[in-house]
């Protein structure tokens, strides 16, 4: 992936760089997430509902609440923009934390938690977590 995937313009929107291959990708990233959230049998459910700190929120119900209505609305906002060439700054967010979302559910899922079980990691996992890496470089240099 040559460029930047994804261009702050002057009217203050972000342009999406992203090819018909990136693009199916993303979708699969956004429906992952949307999927995850939905079926509680799904690879990513306990990783994406788990506390972000503990200490903060496990008895708190109105805070996982809360936690769990924002990443199903960022990713079916995600998902609902997907083919869509220039993004609003809210779009944008939405999907930058839905990629994050599914940067840390791969890496919990797959438990690849340190630097060391990182590069013992099967190399197509390793592409998958370096594809979403580089998707939340290039947008999160929109902000």
């Amino acid at each position: 992936m040559a460029g930047m995937l994804f261009v702050r313009r002057r009217d203050a929107r972000v342009e999406v760089r992203v090819n018909d291959e990136g693009r199916q990708l993303l979708r699969d990233i956004f429906v992952r997430v949307v999927a995850a959230e939905r079926d509680v049998t799904h690879e990513w459910h306990a990783p994406l509902n788990a506390p972000i700190n503990p200490s903060s929120d496990d008895d708190d119900p109105v805070a996982t609440l809360t936690r769990q209505s924002d990443i199903a609305s960022n990713a079916e906002l995600s998902f609902m923009t997907v083919n869509e060439s220039f993004l609003t700054d809210a779009e944008a967010w939405a999907w930058l934390c839905t990629i994050q979302v599914a940067l840390r559910s791969t890496a919990v899922a797959h438990g690849v938690l340190s630097d060391e079980r990182l590069a013992t990691t099967e190399p197509a996992l390793l592409e998958e977590i370096h594809t979403m890496q580089r998707f939340l470089y290039d947008l999160s240099g929109c902000f």
